[in-house]
């Protein structure tokens, strides 16, 4: 059995009047994108809700993309709150198996902290939550085999607001308030990055010979804290019985000059990834990482209205289970 498991951040994609670029415009780049892909799964982030007059909030922009595709037909799950899709970065999982669970995992944990820089400054700790969910899926793959499916999107790089430390949306008064803005940011990322560890860890401790993957845009490369926290490496645990709950960057099999999946400031980052449990890496056949025609998001000029498509480049990963 041959199954490809990809993930895409479709960035902002929605569909507002007199936005430019238009929908179509995006539909017209992204729909090949897709196609290529020839994904079984596919976890999807920056999906935006649409509304109607007297309906819960829908994907309705994704069901464009998707019309006339083989993915229009696949089950799929999404991130809700109450009877609606969220109206903005909502989380999507499109399967060609069956999905047998879903769950939606809201922040747990949230640490408290006193901002040093505010103005004015904080007189009593505040909770520091995220509000980006985890979404859980898990798949039947056949009579016998399911595959657990964790499709996240960690916290940005961009510095979280400083309450009178910011002129605009991005100018500073103070590098101290722009580093403490980072630092908050960065819990939030790591906050996120021990949830999904956690939600790992209780699926090996039902099933330790799980096939598992974690997708998404992680916000962070291979080496950094974020993705050693959930990567689980006996390297940095320092204990050998957990040799089974390690999971394992797919991506490293890619050459490193081409392996970036967002270009910024004349570099190529790998912010995008997908981990396979080793049980899972038993059947791994390769990685691609389609990035051929991504520009650099950070350059003057290059606006979306000149560059419709994501500022991502998709993932897919593929295996080749026995039959």
């Amino acid at each position: 059995m041959k199954l490809r498991i990809a993930t895409f951040n479709l960035e902002n994609f929605d569909d507002k009047p007199n936005e430019k670029p238009t929908l179509d415009e995006r539909i017209a780049l992204m729909r090949p994108q897709l196609l290529r892909l020839a994904a079984d799964v596919i976890c999807l982030q920056e999906v935006n809700g649409q509304e109607q007059a007297g309906q819960p909030r829908r994907l309705l922009a994704l069901d464009k993309l998707l019309a006339g595709t083989e993915y229009a037909g696949f089950n799929r799950v999404s991130t809700m709150t109450g009877n609606q899709v969220y109206d903005e970065r909502n989380l999507v999982i499109l399967s060609r198996f069956e999905i047998l669970e879903r769950e939606q995992h809201k922040p747990e944990g949230e640490p408290l902290y006193r901002r040093i820089t505010a103005d004015p400054p904080d007189t009593n700790a505040n909770l520091v939550t995220w509000e980006r969910p985890i979404l859980y899926a898990k798949l039947k793959l056949d009579a016998t085999r399911t595959l657990h499916v964790l499709n996240l999107h960690l916290k940005s790089r961009i510095p979280t607001d400083i309450p009178g430390q910011t002129i605009g949306r991005f100018t500073w008064k103070s590098a101290a308030a722009f580093a403490e803005g980072a630092f908050i940011s960065s819990m939030k990322r790591m906050g996120q990055a021990a949830q999904t560890r956690k939600i790992v860890d209780g699926l090996f401790n039902v099933t330790p010979e799980a096939l598992l993957v974690v997708c998404g845009d992680f916000n962070a490369e291979a080496e950094d804290v974020p993705m050693l926290a959930i990567r689980g490496d006996v390297e940095e645990t320092q204990n050998a019985s957990l040799t089974g709950r390690v999971l394992v960057v797919c991506e490293k099999s890619v050459p490193m000059s081409s392996r970036f999946s967002l270009y910024h400031q004349g570099q190529g980052v790998m912010l995008d990834h997908i981990l396979a449990s080793r049980y899972l890496l038993a059947f791994y056949h390769g990685t691609e990482i389609h990035n051929e025609l991504l520009h650099d998001e950070s350059v003057l000029g290059a606006s979306d209205k000149l560059y419709p498509e994501s500022d991502h480049a998709p993932v897919v990963a593929e295996f080749e289970l026995p039959n």
